[in-house]
Parts: structure tokens; C-alpha cells; sequence
């Protein structure tokens, strides 16, 4: 009698134990909307802008790939028609490919005759344009890393004023649960706006470094073809 009034007393307590495990378990969503009104309303912001970064990091990624890939027999191809004179042979070739180190090489092509300084700054001003094109939008990427953890703090500051607002107004006996929203108001938005910024951090310099990348590339094909040029006939 004595084993099985203990073992119900485990399995009692094993339940207990199973409860309040169950009622101190938070769900991620069950956090973010625990901030009250202030708080949703800031996480709603930070998770636009978390979009707008994702977006913005995949859509350039993509085309700055696309503007790598450059055929290795690319250069090969336009010295020998350059040389033996076939300079529309070039212009074709170069309208094939449809990346920046060939509208930086037609653009070159098309300048054949004048003077060397003429060639290089067409080259240097088409390059430009090519940069430019490469680095669209991923200036947003680094506004939204800067902004997204002030957002963030926003909400800290507002969460501890809602907290300190309930102490002041409520003579000392303030209730728990206003005072848990303000608090949580205050840590999820710190929390959300701090992996935001992140986020948009990582994606903006993996980004840079890949536009320099590519204009590394147009920078030495510019060379090439400048020492091309150079050649004696």
C-alpha cells in the first residue's frame, strides 16, 4: 500500500512539475505581441523594414552575380578581331554579352580612332554609370542597419516610460501585469530591432564586397584594352 501511495505521489508531482513547465513556456509570437500597442506597433515597423532588407540583399545579390560572369575567352576574342580589323565582329561580341565589362569594352570599341585620353575617359565615365547601376538600393541596406536598432531603442524607451508611468500614477500599488508590458514593450523591441540591424549589416557588406569584386574586373578588362590599343601594329 505504502509503494503505491508513493507512486502516486511521483506521478502527481510529475504532472505538476509537466504544468508549470507548460505555463512558463513562451512562444516567439506570444512575445512580440506581449509589448502592448506601442510595442506591436514597432515590431510591425522593424519587420518591414526586415523585409525590405531580405528583399533588397537577394534581389542585388542576384544581379550582381549576373554582372560577374564574364566568358574567359572574352578578351581573347576582342584583341584578335580588334587587330585584324574587324572592329564590328567586336561591337557584336560585346552586345552578346550582356555585362559590365563588355558595355565598358564596346564603349571603348566604339572610340577606336581617336585620341588614347578620349578612349580612357569614355571608359572611366561608362564604368561609373556601371557602378552605380551595381550599387542601386543597397544604401537602403545600410540606412535600415543604422535605423532598425534606433527603432528598436525607440521602444525600450517607450516600454520603461509606460513601466515608470504606471509606478507614478498608481500610489505604490501598481499592478504586475501593466508593468510586465511596459517591461516586455521595452525587450522585445531592443531584441527585434537589434537582429534587424544586424541582418541588414551583414547583408550590406557581403554586397559591397562583391561590387568590388566586379569592379575590380571592369577596372583590369579597362587596362587590357588601353594596353591593347598600345600595341604596336
Amino acid at each position: 500500500m505504502l509503494y503505491f501511495i508513493q507512486q502516486d505521489a511521483v506521478t502527481q508531482a510529475a504532472q505538476d512539475a509537466a504544468e508549470v513547465s507548460e505555463e512558463k513556456t513562451l512562444s516567439i509570437f506570444d512575445l512580440l505581441l506581449s509589448g502592448g500597442i506601442a510595442g506591436q506597433i514597432i515590431i510591425f515597423v522593424l519587420f518591414v523594414l526586415l523585409f525590405a532588407a531580405v528583399y533588397i540583399y537577394f534581389e542585388r545579390l542576384f544581379a550582381i552575380k549576373s554582372a560577374s560572369r564574364v566568358d574567359k575567352n572574352f578578351m581573347h576574342q576582342i584583341k584578335d578581331s580588334v587587330l585584324n580589323g574587324n572592329i564590328e565582329s567586336a561591337k557584336i561580341r560585346c552586345a552578346q554579352s550582356d555585362n559590365p565589362v563588355a558595355r565598358l569594352t564596346e564603349k571603348g570599341i566604339s572610340r577606336i580612332g581617336s585620341p588614347l585620353e578620349d578612349i580612357n575617359t569614355a571608359i572611366e565615365n561608362a564604368g561609373r554609370l556601371e557602378v552605380y547601376k551595381l550599387e542601386k538600393n543597397v544604401s537602403i541596406l545600410a540606412t535600415i542597419a543604422g535605423a532598425a536598432p534606433m527603432i528598436g531603442f525607440l521602444g525600450t524607451v517607450i516600454g520603461m516610460v509606460i513601466a515608470f508611468h504606471e509606478l507614478a500614477t498608481s500610489s505604490g500599488q501598481a499592478q504586475m501585469g501593466l508593468l510586465a508590458e511596459g517591461i516586455y514593450t521595452a525587450m522585445t523591441t531592443t531584441v527585434a530591432g537589434l537582429i534587424v540591424g544586424i541582418i541588414a549589416y551583414i547583408g550590406y557588406n557581403h554586397l559591397v564586397v562583391k561590387t568590388d569584386k566586379v569592379v575590380h574586373q571592369m577596372e583590369a578588362t579597362a587596362v587590357d584594352f588601353l594596353d591593347l590599343l598600345n600595341e604596336p601594329a
